[in-house]
């Protein structure tokens, strides 16, 4: 997505060698007119692809998700959390994700009444890195019965081998951006991937 590939060069910033930080309007402010725009680009990359659900992980997911709904008809969004609130006493399903940028692994947690067996589930995320917490939420789906219709991704960090892990596994995934490499504070794309 070429708009989104010059968002980040123009907003982004990086740290190190490993991490762009995109705070300026996908996960700490929101863009939510861009985001809208990335909305409409997931569904070009899953037309044809009936969704029940959008599931994704708290918190900076939520947004992309509930901005990407609309475009599929408004399934209603379900987001994992990563700590089980007092309000979540009727069983839930589980499992666990490795962050790369917080260097934490947590507990993914969905209440069962949010996913259904049968049901077809969107997976989106801000970034696919390593692809733990989207094999999570695979796994969270599976669980239930349900079905991971494809996995949508913001951001791919290409070379930590997070999409190549999921498609080995049968999943479709989809990444807006596809980032090959980070070095001397410049990003560059894979120009045929994204």
């Amino acid at each position: 997505m070429k708009s989104l590939k010059e968002k980040i060069r123009r907003e982004g910033s990086v740290i190190g060698t490993e991490i762009v930080k995109v705070d300026a309007f996908l996960n700490h402010q929101i863009d939510v007119e861009f985001l809208e725009e990335i909305g409409l680009e997931f569904s070009k990359r899953f037309q044809g692809i009936k969704v029940d659900r959008i599931l994704t992980v708290e918190a900076s997911g939520i947004a992309i998700a509930c901005l990407t709904a609309p475009y599929f008809g408004y399934p209603p969004v379900v987001f994992a959390k990563k700590a089980a609130p007092s309000t979540m006493n009727a069983g839930f399903y589980e499992a666990e994700a490795k962050s790369f940028t917080k260097g934490t692994v947590s507990t993914l947690k969905i209440s069962k009444e949010y996913i259904k067996e049968g049901e077809n589930v969107l997976i989106l995320d801000d970034f696919l890195a390593s692809g733990q917490a989207s094999l999570a939420m695979a796994d969270i789906v599976e669980q239930a019965g349900a079905n991971v219709a494809a996995i949508g991704a913001v951001i791919e960090k290409g070379y930590q081998g997070g999409s190549e892990l999921l498609r080995s596994k049968g999943y479709r995934v989809e990444s807006l951006a596809v980032i090959n490499e980070i070095c001397d504070g410049q990003v560059y794309f894979d120009d045929n991937r994204g």
